[in-house]
């Protein structure tokens, strides 16, 4: 963790290094400079040509439904639904009702980098612009994302003005929350120079009992202009989060859910931190073509001791004559390390042949993903009679309830044993690595007819050594795959068109059976249509976007649990044999109206379920059967979002709200435990009392709603945080 510190203070000093050598150029406000910069893979097309449904959550957005992490942002999409997030260390989510592997963070991209990967805890919103949700697979040109769909997180980077914001947030339980985002440049004979520095503190306690949070993180920006030529920017990313593992409450039968505020871990800390870099070179070659060049390289690490709730086959509950109630735990000790590379290039521009007008995108990357994974467990005895002799629960002395990790949920005691006896339990090493070639030609047939076709070829690797068995044995493997896209849409007028797609896509997949080898790749294939309109052709005081869409998304080859005998007779391990579909249909719409008010929706319906049955890959005893549905997935979510600007005499001043519904859903796979629907209200109020200086109330959560967001077992819920309060001050210059 040291010599991340170090490097990021070294990449700060480069920044420093590279601003001080433009100090004799002349500083110029009223210099007017192109910072637009176009996204690898993505290409240049209005949203009406692209045949798909894309999302963009831009930054005014995020700014009044008032997010702060990239799980409360992905609420916004009805498409996106939260899943396991192992403790709170990470994010997880399913798009169109699929997820990806439930042992690592939903992979997602930041400006095209992947940077789900690795375990530097969940991503705070302080230097992201906005948040893109492509549905569908994209492997055929990203190589990767998750089954359902990618999300691409946009950084800010230097916009060559002067200005930027302080802002400080005082909220419930104990939330105080510092950031800035500030930004400058210098213009030369030799080009232009804009910096960018972005950054947030914040510490918070918990309506959850016993916890304490603490986060930092600094995003720095350097782009370089050339002449018009060429376009270099590099970023740094540098977080560093102290979170305690939180398995959330815990549900059975006899008591229902445990008070939304008992705890079940330990006040020790998870420690998480994060050193990532970008480089990207952009060149216009003429008018018509540019070619994209990037690098990225990011470091994560996680470390800490975690109190965990076993589940009920080891006796989670206990209960005795007392009406005593107590959750039996087991203690896990982790170390998590991980580095990811990625190296890309990328040609895009356009050409006629025969009347015909071609848009193309051909490019190549590689990546390597590296990661270490070292879990030392403890786990008491399941029994609950281990007392003896006649004696209650209630009479265990502390001693004894620390001995064996028990917990009154009516009166929880902490910290009595925070190192128990623990011994080995996972020791791996495995690096994943890939090289991928694809193109993409979206090929204008006449004035209203677009089609577009595409694929990629890709070539990976696996390699992974259980040290735990022989640290000097590594096993390789190897596969090949291509990706095909096709797209059509139709332009009915300048502001509607239709599209449909077909796409498939794979995920390598971590890990081996228990033969050593790796596993096949998960497979999906996705097919939709819809309708786009831009509305502000057809009405004079609306402006903004409506699409309505129809999908289905089929997966094959996700793991399941190895129940042959030659498996179960050496250990628990999984097979590549499930197979699900999602079906759905998806309303979105982001409209601006003249009297400054401005509407968000997003709805989203979604039959996801198992296609075959099987044993389930978490060897819980349950059997899955065709037609169970998929953990964690709503059949009818819907987020709405409005804000309304207008002054109060002098002063300028902005109300808004939302509302957020998610379907009950399945919360233990091969089980009938569901968590309930919820619906919660949200309400903010801003005013401008002086030039420059605001104040903003948000209400979270304003009827108190006790809900339960996403679950792993009946034993691991995550609630959702009662009423909350705060308070923002900014000051903007």
């Amino acid at each position: 963790m040291r010599s991340l510190k170090l490097a990021g203070l070294a990449s700060t000093a480069l920044c420093v290094v590279a601003l001080s050598t433009s100090a004799n150029a002349q500083i110029d406000d009223e210099v007017v400079i192109a910072t637009d910069t176009r996204q690898a893979y993505l290409g240049n097309f209005n949203p009406l040509e692209v045949p798909n449904a894309d999302q963009v959550i831009d930054s005014e957005l995020l700014e009044n439904a008032g997010v702060l992490n990239l799980s409360e942002a992905l609420d916004l999409s009805a498409s996106v639904a939260r899943q396991n997030n192992f403790g709170g260390l990470w994010n997880s989510f399913s798009v169109r009702g699929f997820a990806g592997d439930i042992n690592l963070p939903s992979g997602f991209l930041v400006n095209g980098f992947n940077a789900g990967r690795g375990f530097g805890g969940p991503r705070d919103l302080a230097g992201i612009e906005s948040v893109s949700v492509l549905k569908g697979p994209r492997s055929a040109l990203f190589g990767r994302g998750e089954p359902g769909g990618t999300v691409n997180l946009v950084t800010k980077r230097p916009q060559f003005e002067s200005g930027g914001y302080i802002k400080g947030t005082v909220g419930s339980w104990e939330q105080y929350r510092a950031e800035a985002d500030i930004q400058h440049f210098v213009s030369g004979d030799g080009g232009d120079l804009g910096f960018r520095l972005v950054g947030f503190y914040e510490d918070a306690e918990s309506f959850r009992n016993d916890v304490e949070t603490e986060k930092l993180g600094f995003y720095p920006s350097v782009t370089l202009n050339l002449n018009d030529a060429a376009t270099v920017t590099y970023e740094l990313e540098y977080t560093e989060q102290e979170l305690p593992f939180d398995r959330g409450v815990v549900f059975s039968e006899e008591f229902g859910f445990s008070p939304r505020d008992f705890f079940v871990g330990e006040n020790v800390p998870i420690e998480t931190q994060v050193l990532g870099h970008q480089l990207e070179v952009e060149f216009d070659l003429n008018e018509n073509w540019s070619l994209l060049t990037g690098a990225g390289y990011r470091e994560t690490s996680l470390e800490g001791d975690a109190f965990e709730p076993q589940f009920g086959s080891r006796q989670t509950f206990f209960r005795d004559d007392e009406g005593g109630q107590f959750v039996s735990r087991f203690f896990r000790s982790r170390d998590f390390e991980s580095d990811y590379v990625v190296l890309r290039g990328e040609l895009a521009g356009e050409f006629n042949t025969g009347g015909l007008r071609h848009r193309l995108i051909l490019g190549a990357d590689y990546d390597e993903f590296d990661n270490t994974l070292v879990i030392d467990r403890g786990r008491p005895s399941p029994r609950g009679d281990f007392l003896g002799e006649g004696r209650l629960l209630t009479d265990a002395t502390p001693a004894e309830l620390g001995r064996f990790l028990l917990l009154d949920i009516n009166n929880p005691v902490y910290g009595l044993n925070l190192a128990p006896d623990a011994g080995a339990n996972t020791n791996r090493n495995e690096v994943l690595s890939g090289f991928g070639l694809y193109i993409q030609d979206q090929i204008d047939i006449t004035d209203q007819l677009q089609v577009r076709i595409g694929g990629r070829f890709s070539d990976f690797e696996q390699d992974i050594t259980n040290n735990l068995v022989d640290p000097n044995a590594t096993r390789t493997t190897s596969d090949t795959r291509f990706s095909p896209q096709v797209g059509v849409v139709y332009r009915v007028n300048e502001g509607v068109s239709l599209y449909a797609s077909y796409g498939e896509g794979f995920r390598q997949q971590t890990g081996v059976d228990f033969q050593g080898d790796q596993f096949d790749p998960n497979l999906t294939d996705s097919l939709e249509g819809g309708v786009k309109a831009e509305l502000g052709q057809f009405f004079d005081t609306v402006n903004g976007s409506v699409s309505l869409t129809v999908f289905q998304v089929n997966q094959d080859n996700f793991l399941v649990n190895d129940d042959r005998p030659e498996a179960t007779a050496v250990g628990f391990f999984s097979i590549p044999a499930g197979e699900a579909a999602s079906t759905g249909v998806e309303f979105d719409a982001n409209v601006e109206f003249e009297n400054d008010l401005s509407l968000w929706v997003s709805y989203a319906y979604t039959d996801a379920e198992f296609k075959n049955s099987f044993a389930d890959a978490d060897g819980f005893g349950f059997t899955i059967d065709a037609g169970d549905p998929l953990i964690n997935t709503p059949k009818h979510q819907f987020n709405v979002q409005a804000a309304k600007n207008f002054d109060l005499g002098a002063i300028q001043a902005q109300l808004g709200g939302g509302l957020l519904y998610v379907g009950d859903r399945n919360g233990f796979v091969g089980s009938d435990f569901e968590l309930p629907d919820y619906t919660t209200v949200r309400a903010f109020a801003e005013i401008e009392p002086v030039e420059n200086i605001s104040l903003r109330l948000d209400v979270d959560n304003i009827f108190d709603e006790t809900f339960y967001t996403n679950s792993f077992a009946n034993v691991w819920v995550e609630p959702g945080a009662p009423r909350r309060f705060r308070i923002t001050a900014a000051y903007n210059f």
